[in-house]
């Protein structure tokens, strides 16, 4: 580090002399440099020998040569020699002398840097006043101000720099003052004081005041706004830079060309700031060379941009090589140049550059994903199948260094590194999910503030991976990452409002929010507006929709095509057209996205059922195991082809093969009979790619041993999951083996449980089953009439013939339920019409009773049930409806 001498000679002696009289006069200042009642405070009492008056030290001539001579030899490089000088003075308490010490101390030279003791020979050297009190009170007061050496104190530290101004060392005037301005913890803001020493600097030309000045003026700023003001210091800031960039300063270039940044003091102009960075490179800033490259590069120049980065790099500017190796990634500025990009990124990554290993890692990872998304790895499909079969593969060599850079960076709390990591983790791309670990990584990126990593949050939050869903956290989270520019989290946002899942349904909130991504620039708000005109839940707006879907789609948003492709398809918005529905998904097919290909399936099924099968069977054919099982089932169903289930069968395998987990699963099902082994293989394979209706049969088979060896156990574990999931099926199950000992040892209490499950998850014939059970307290749970009636009537409501025909009996019985002879035929006959067999008997024996007939069999009833029904089934049931109704209503 250069010293800056400080020459010190008899005159100087002579003037601190005359600032001694000046003192005893009354006219001095070098006493206690505020007033106890100040804002500051008083000096500490333990640091009070730093200030105040007490007689000059005893300085002789020989004594300032010695001096003087030191500082020679410091400017030398000759730090032992020099410290050989001043040591006998420090012996004999000679300020200057423990100022030079300090000095040599604070820099490192001769020595190892040590603030800590430079701080001690600072306050040796202000204990006794001389002419060098000013300047060692400077030096102090930085230290405490940085913490350097010594615990931070501003209050200290203010009246070091007070006392330095008043003994007339002009540098620390901007210093003050800016502490003046700001205020902080231990003294207030002085803002008339501040602004008078910045003033004072700023009237000598202080580039340092002028700017504070200029800020202060302006928006935001400690003083009044005054814009002309602000412009006013701005100006002559620059006249002050010109004056000194003239001269060949190229650090004034370097401040004129931020002048004209786009937050600069006089406005973004793009022009200039490129012309003093040039002119700043040209001058041998090499810094400079790099900021003009890149700076060209924004302004409309990227040839020279790339020459000016490339000529910087070259010369080793570490920076330089990171902007051009990001540069040539870049396709907004030219033809991207992979291989070269990675050279310098290399390069700045070897000389520690963490912007550089961010870069290059997110660049590997990149270029993996792209090559694996053609292969349908991208983890974007609806088959589990992929994202389980890109996960198997080995992760590559590229992919690994990738990682390793980011995970350089985020050792260095890189928040661009966290935010990459964050997603690299909640995606099945290139490495198995781990939401835990994104979380973490974007929990870390969002406290450093960066808003891609909050985006990314607040979307965790929302779909509840890696933490528990909390729309509050989510809807902050998001509402700060749009704040900062993220037009995607104003699109996650307006989407959830429209959901009304993890946030509150909100649509206009999610309207107005998606309105303004869209305004971004963002297709994929453009697409999600769009379909929320078309299909809801916004106010239907087709043409409104339909623009929107077109535009994003034009601008390559595979999504949007894929939309347009349904809508056409089913007519929502639009009239139904087939042709347009395959012009719209085979462009999004051949933009790649996953979802076209199943789109494209359905219309091929449509035209299948309008006659035209061959497209399915084209689709089909040309290997889609979609389409293959769509066929099969279409052969199986008789949709849109005449009904063949050996054809279904050889399509479905076919599906099967290619590894369609629901054709497996439907295969599998088929094969139980006919070959169980083989039947149960294939619903393996598809219960262990998760397919519920596979992991439902599997369990049901073992279960109950249908068709293949019993194996309860494991049977109750295929189908636990599946009913705590909500699968009223397997709940059905479970409940029914618990109730009748199928597998497991009976237990009424258990089979109530899972029987509730099935209730709640929708199952309408647990709903009838236990509704019977609990109104007749049979298979040993106890009797609950209230619940019972409750659920048979919820059955009955939702026609299920079962629970009509137990309540018809029960109502025309009256002996657990009120007795209501009509109502109980009501459900009787409805039944009977669903040709529930002893709803018809029942009827027949209410009929037998209604007439006298109190003691007729079974087989009387079922005779004479015969006849009646010989002649129209429906007339004969509600006349017979009509005559028990009347007849039992009249014997009562």
């Amino acid at each position: 580090m250069t010293q800056t001498r400080t020459p010190l000679s008899t005159p100087s002696r002579l003037t601190a002399s005359l600032a001694l009289l000046a003192l005893l006069s009354g006219c001095g200042s070098a006493g206690l440099s505020s007033g106890t009642d100040a804002p500051q405070g008083e000096v500490p009492a333990e640091y009070s020998d730093w200030f105040g008056w007490r007689p000059e030290a005893n300085i002789s001539g020989d004594d300032w040569q010695q001096i003087n001579r030191a500082q020679e030899f410091i400017e030398q490089g000759r730090h032992t020699e020099a410290i050989e000088r001043l040591e006998p003075l420090m012996a004999r308490h000679i300020p200057p002398a423990f100022y030079e010490m300090a000095k040599l101390h604070d820099d490192g030279l001769g020595v190892e840097r040590d603030p800590a003791e430079a701080a001690r020979l600072y306050g040796r050297a202000i204990e006794t006043p001389s002419a060098i009190r000013g300047q060692a009170s400077l030096k102090l007061a930085e230290l405490y101000l940085a913490g350097d050496g010594v615990e931070r104190n501003e209050r200290l530290a203010f009246h070091l720099l007070d006392q330095a101004v008043k003994e007339g060392v002009e540098r620390a005037e901007p210093i003050l003052a800016g502490l003046l301005a700001e205020g902080g913890e231990q003294i207030g803001p002085d803002h008339e004081r501040a602004q008078q020493l910045y003033e004072q600097a700023a009237q000598r030309g202080d580039a340092n005041a002028l700017e504070a000045l200029a800020e202060a003026h302006g928006p935001n700023g400690w003083r009044e706004t005054a814009p002309e003001r602000a412009m006013d210091y701005a100006k002559r800031l620059e006249a002050v830079l010109e004056d000194q960039a003239a001269g060949g300063d190229t650090g004034a270039m370097r401040r004129l060309a931020g002048l004209y940044a786009p937050d600069g003091l006089l406005g973004d102009q793009p022009e200039q700031r490129q012309a003093w960075l040039v002119r700043a490179a040209e001058a041998g800033d090499e810094d400079a060379l790099g900021h003009a490259g890149t700076a060209l590069l924004r302004g409309g120049d990227p040839q020279q941009g790339m020459a000016l980065l490339e000529e910087a790099a070259e010369r080793g500017d570490v920076d330089a090589m990171t902007r051009l190796g990001q540069a040539l990634l870049d396709p907004d500025v030219g033809p991207t140049r992979p291989a070269e990009a990675k050279r310098w990124l290399e390069g700045a990554v070897e000389a520690g550059s963490v912007d550089a290993r961010v870069i290059l890692g997110a660049a590997l990872i990149e270029e993996a994903r792209e090559r694996a998304a053609p292969m349908g790895l991208d983890g974007s499909g609806d088959d589990p199948a992929t994202t389980l079969a890109a996960n198997a593969l080995s992760t590559p060599p590229e992919v690994r260094r990738g990682i390793a850079l980011l995970e350089e960076g985020a050792e260095q709390d890189d928040p661009l590194a966290l935010a990459h990591l964050g997603s690299l983790y909640l995606d099945d791309a290139l490495v198995p999910s781990q939401p835990w670990l994104a979380v973490d990584y974007l929990e870390r990126g969002h406290e450093l503030g960066h808003p891609w990593a909050t985006q990314q949050l607040g979307a965790a939050y929302l779909a509840g991976r890696g933490v528990p869903a909390d729309g509050r956290r989510a809807e902050a989270l998001l509402r700060e990452a749009a704040e900062q520019g993220q037009e995607g989290a104003l699109r996650l946002l307006g989407d959830a409002y429209l959901e009304g899942e993890v946030v509150p349904f909100h649509p206009t909130r999610g309207e107005a929010l998606l309105e303004q991504a869209a305004e971004a620039g963002d297709t994929a708000a453009m697409t999600s507006l769009g379909e929320a005109y078309l299909t809801g839940p916004l106010e239907e707006q087709p043409q409104r929709g339909h623009a929107l879907l077109e535009q994003a789609a034009r601008q390559g948003d595979a999504y949007a095509m894929v939309v347009l492709g349904r809508a056409y398809r089913e007519g929502s918005g639009v009239p139904r057209d087939l042709d347009e529905a395959t012009r719209w998904l085979t462009r999004a097919r051949e933009a790649g996205h996953a979802s076209a290909d199943d789109a494209m399936v359905g219309v091929n099924r449509d035209r299948g059922a309008q006659g035209d099968i061959n497209a399915l069977i084209e689709a089909a054919e040309a290997g889609h195991p979609g389409a293959m099982a769509d066929l099969g089932r279409a052969f199986l169903n008789g949709e849109g082809v005449q009904a063949n289930p050996e054809a279904a069968r050889a399509w479905l395998e076919r599906a099967a093969n290619a590894g369609h987990t629901g054709a497996r699963a439907e295969v599998g099902e088929m094969l139980l009979e006919s070959d169980p082994q083989r039947g149960m293989t294939l619903l393996q394979g598809a219960a262990d790619a998760g397919h519920a209706g596979a992991r439902l049969a599997l369990g049901r088979a073992l279960l109950l041993g249908e068709h293949v060896e019993a194996d309860a156990e494991r049977g109750l574990d295929y189908l636990r999951p599946a009913a705590e999931g909500g699968n009223p099926h397997a709940a059905r199950l479970l409940g029914q083996a618990y109730l009748e000992g199928n597998g497991v040892e009976a237990d009424p209490a258990r089979a109530r449980e899972w029987l509730d499950v099935a209730v709640e998850s929708g199952d309408l014939s647990s709903r009838a089953n236990l509704g019977r059970i609990l109104l007749r307290g049979e298979e040993g749970m106890p009797e609950d009439i209230e619940r019972g009636r409750e659920l048979l009537h919820d059955a009955a409501e939702a026609g299920h013939p079962g629970a009509q025909a137990t309540l018809g009996r029960e109502y025309l019985r009256g002996e657990r339920l009120e007795r209501d002879t009509r109502q109980g035929a009501d459900y009787l006959l409805q039944a009977a019409r669903q040709g529930h067999s002893s709803a018809r008997l029942a009827l027949a024996e209410a009929y037998l009773e209604a007439n006298g007939l109190e003691s007729a069999n079974r087989e009387q009833a079922l005779l004479w049930l015969e006849e009646v029904m010989e002649a129209d089934s429906d007339m004969a049931l509600e006349t017979l409806h009509e005559l028990i109704s009347d007849d039992m209503a009249a014997a009562r």
